[in-house]
């Protein structure tokens, strides 16, 4: 999205259309590595391509580190726009990256993967040129991240959509854990709440939750006082609502939030979420509903 104006739009609807309790800036994960040198397209109906896949060492080699200013103006920009919109309302505005991992199996795979087999191939056969890839990211997404708070984020979101859905545990901890660490260590010194969030990862949970985040974001695998005993309780929680619930009838979708919240037990450091992104198909009154029934629950 390289229209401030419009992206600050789209990221207000649903504070005004439903009341939530905080925002989070309309844009995506991926445009990132356009200015590091990679020749990223959304393609209809296939969704992110890539045309120069990064494929070996000298490929790594060649990426630049641009500044958050240099690739992604346009959505510090939109953060300004609503901010100053949210801030005099009390209400938060939540900025976020790509994990280090999922940016990279974009770069290598040249798209989305099932198989994740180019990138663990790379990862497995030269730890070096792993090693400089990652740093090259956390280095771009640390520096980003922090620009955003200047901008007026006043928290901030890592996603890690695909670690968990690629990699077993051992190679999570040798191959993910220190840069993770790494990036949350960086945007800690900014002094905004943090979020880790990841898809995949209940068998590991304990690992992630090690990596960083005064918050853990959890997907709908595992029931939330398992997830939150795994992580500790002593951190906060946010999650972790099955996405594909709001497309069943109230009574089934009441059920299911009547879970998430019991099993949170009205203790505090719990973010009512969804467990990943909504469907576009989810309709607009089961938004408003679910939205009015959790605030109105969660009050008493």
């Amino acid at each position: 999205m390289r229209t401030p104006e419009l992206a600050a739009e789209i990221t207000l609807q649903p504070i005004n259309a439903f009341g939530m309790d905080a925002a989070i800036i309309f844009s995506d994960i991926l445009p990132p590595l356009i200015g590091m040198g990679l020749n990223l397209e959304f393609v209809k109906g296939e969704g992110p391509v890539i045309y120069n896949p990064i494929g070996n060492a000298a490929d790594i080699e060649a990426l630049r580190i641009p500044t958050a200013e240099e690739n992604m103006q346009p959505t510090l920009d939109a953060i300004k726009l609503v901010s100053d919109e949210l801030t005099p309302k009390g209400t938060p505005l939540i900025g976020f990256c790509g994990a280090p991992f999922t940016l990279a199996s974009y770069a290598i795979e040249g798209g989305g993967s099932k198989t994740y087999a180019k990138t663990k191939a790379l990862m497995y056969t030269d730890p070096d040129a792993w090693d400089m890839l990652m740093r090259k990211l956390v280095a771009v997404q640390v520096d980003y991240l922090k620009k955003q708070v200047v901008y007026g984020a006043s928290a901030l979101q890592v996603f890690d959509s695909w670690a968990g859905l690629a990699l077993g545990l051992q190679d999570y901890v040798r191959y993910i854990q220190p840069y993770n660490t790494m990036l949350f260590e960086q945007i800690a010194k900014t002094g905004v709440p943090t979020i880790n969030f990841s898809t995949g990862t209940a068998v590991y949970l304990n690992e992630v939750a090690a990596c960083g985040g005064d918050v853990i974001g959890v997907d709908w695998r595992l029931p939330l006082d398992m997830a939150w005993e795994k992580i500790g309780t002593d951190r906060a929680i946010q999650g972790n609502l099955d996405p594909v619930a709001l497309l069943t009838p109230w009574p089934e979708l009441k059920k299911r939030v009547d879970d998430v919240l019991g099993r949170a037990n009205g203790n505090p450091g719990h973010i009512f979420n969804l467990g990943h992104g909504i469907f576009p198909n989810v309709p607009v009154d089961t938004v408003r509903q679910l939205v009015e029934y959790v605030q109105e629950t969660t009050s008493k």
